[in-house]
């Protein structure tokens, strides 16, 4: 089984290294977009391997909603330090204080839609070209419909219906003063492929992947943390201990855990291949509506 994997990891990593040196050859000011999530450190190993020896030549942002979890804006930091990369850090806080958003209230209140503002602020702030991100595919079915160059208007916006061809993986990255490109190096990887990458290049990630004792309680079918004020709960909502892990680590508020006993990368990566739920069943930010992801997207959300 592994070897029949091979061929298509070696293709998505050469593919995806590729991508990052056009970033680096057509754009004068690219940025890659880093959450502490899986999927951002694979981006974050590949721009590594594409630029060696050299440090990767571009730096990191984080649009921090104050609603992570903790054990990803600690391993965020430690990365970063490791790596002596630079990181960038603006936060939707400053958006609520500044009045540019409105903070929502309620059982299903998230910062997570908050994040579209705080993020063309800071393009704009610092001139960005190219924001490099780890969205892909199979996620959700308007990233399905996305360039790997995907051209954003002057506001920021995205116009699924005029998106230019990428044919023989030639990636056009010629924009109009006061556009700028979202990239996605790995727009054609599944979610069992940035796993068992992880697996194969023996990446660390954050402990709150992995299966743990957590208080949590259940809503609408899915387990919300319980270890943190920021996740709304009503008195009626008992709190309960049980092992759980989160395959997706967005905003807090919007972000349920599953249960599991997968503490390792293998046991993972197991769970994963015999999983017929997306990821994104787990983030109640995208079941707003039919075209939720799509709209945030249309408005400048990467």
């Amino acid at each position: 089984m592994v070897q029949q994997e091979r061929p298509r990891a070696n293709a998505l990593e050469h593919e995806a290294i590729y991508i990052f040196r056009e970033v680096a050859a057509q754009f004068e000011r690219p940025v890659l977009l880093f959450s502490g999530g899986k999927d951002s450190i694979s981006l974050v190993r590949l721009a590594q391997k594409a630029f060696w020896p050299s440090k990767i030549p571009f730096p990191l942002m984080h649009i921090d909603t104050g609603h992570n979890f903790p054990e990803t804006i600690e391993f965020r930091d430690r990365l970063v330090q490791e790596l002596g990369v630079e990181l960038i850090v603006r936060k939707v806080q400053d958006s609520i204080d500044q009045g540019k958003v409105v903070e929502e209230t309620g059982k299903y209140a998230s910062r997570n839609t908050l994040q579209t503002t705080t993020l063309l602020d800071a393009i704009e702030e610092f001139k960005f070209d190219a924001c490099i991100g780890g969205a892909r595919r199979d996620e959700e079915k308007a990233r399905a419909k996305e360039r790997i160059f995907s051209v954003r208007d002057d506001f920021g916006q995205w116009d699924e219906k005029n998106q230019r061809p990428e044919l023989f993986d030639m990636l056009n990255g010629e924009i109009e003063i006061g556009q700028n490109v979202r990239v996605f190096p790995i727009s054609n990887w599944t979610e069992l492929d940035v796993w068992s990458y992880i697996e194969k290049e023996k990446i660390e990630i954050p402990s709150i992947y992995f299966a743990h004792k957590r208080n949590v309680f259940f809503r609408d079918g899915l387990i919300w943390s319980a270890e943190d004020e920021v996740v709304y709960r009503t008195e009626d909502e008992v709190v309960e201990e049980r092992m759980v892990r989160f395959r997706t680590v967005g905003d807090m508020s919007c972000t349920a855990a599953v249960e599991s006993h997968a503490d390792t990368i293998e046991k993972v990566v197991s769970e994963i291949r015999d999983s017929k739920i997306s990821e994104r069943g787990a983030r109640i930010d995208d079941k707003r509506s039919e075209a939720a992801m799509e709209k945030r997207k249309q408005q400048g959300y990467f």
